[in-house]
């Protein structure tokens, strides 16, 4: 029944084969999309390597450099798109950044450079490529993002990512009430905590993994490729209901008390 046949999906934020956005990239695959990737553009071409390395298996259609810092990469991006799919039918936003600053000691203490950086990349970046993607999602679409429970209760460390991703989750609430009206939907997973590239620079991340495995209901955290068959339903035709939500992909930690 999940079938994404004819779909065209671009998926951001692949960094290496831990990556949650692999798992997601993987799994739309499987259902049939047509897939393609964006990498983060360096001097050396280092990250293009490892992103055309890990894909390889896929066969994206597509491989692009999109910097989210750069608008004019960002529109380059959604015209190519434009010009060689037509349409597109799903965006997979899984960026986020922080300084280490930005992921420990206190809070008041963090600069003002570091604040913005972080909230550039990880929060303002989902509205700003939605800006540039609803044009061409003229079948209607869906639009996934990534979230943490950092965003809703305090984490060690975590900081301000949390900052962030609170900052995230109510962009999908505002985004989803703009794009309902052009058959649009827009959802966040929040996952429960995985060793990848990006919560390597949290302290202590094997202690939160740990710590979910004892407390949560199924006694263990989750998997890049469970998230993406959650991803991967939210973008099908059974999710059609389905806008403006958090959902929580975590092994059931969230709704303990203790």
């Amino acid at each position: 029944m999940l079938d994404l046949s004819g779909k065209n999906a671009l998926i951001t934020g692949i960094a290496n084969n831990r990556s949650i956005a692999w798992g997601i990239a993987q799994q739309l695959h499987k259902a049939g999309a047509n897939i393609g990737v964006t990498y983060l553009p360096d001097e050396k071409g280092r990250f293009e390597k490892k992103v055309r390395d890990v894909v390889k298996p896929i066969s994206p259609s597509i491989i692009l450099p999109c910097d989210v810092q750069n608008e004019l990469q960002i529109q380059e991006t959604f015209d190519y798109l434009s010009n060689s799919w037509g349409k597109l039918d799903i965006l997979i936003h899984c960026l986020a950044f922080a300084d280490k600053e930005g992921l420990g000691g206190d809070y008041s203490d963090m600069s003002r450079k570091v604040f913005n950086q972080s909230l550039e990349i990880s929060t303002f970046s989902l509205g700003n490529m939605v800006k540039y993607a609803k044009p061409i999602m003229s079948e209607g679409g869906s639009v996934l993002t990534l979230t943490y429970i950092g965003g809703v209760k305090v984490i060690p460390n975590y900081n301000l990512m949390g900052i962030a991703k609170a900052g995230l989750e109510m962009s999908v609430r505002y985004l989803a009430n703009e794009l309902g009206s052009q058959n649009i939907r827009i959802n966040a997973i929040s996952a429960g905590p995985i060793r990848t590239l990006a919560s390597s620079a949290v302290g202590g991340i094997l202690d939160m993994i740990n710590h979910v495995e004892k407390i949560a209901p199924l006694k263990r955290t989750v998997t890049q490729l469970e998230i993406g068959n959650t991803a991967a339903f939210l973008c099908s035709n059974l999710a059609s209901g389905i806008t403006g939500q958090i959902i929580y992909v975590d092994a059931g930690y969230t709704i303990m008390g203790m």
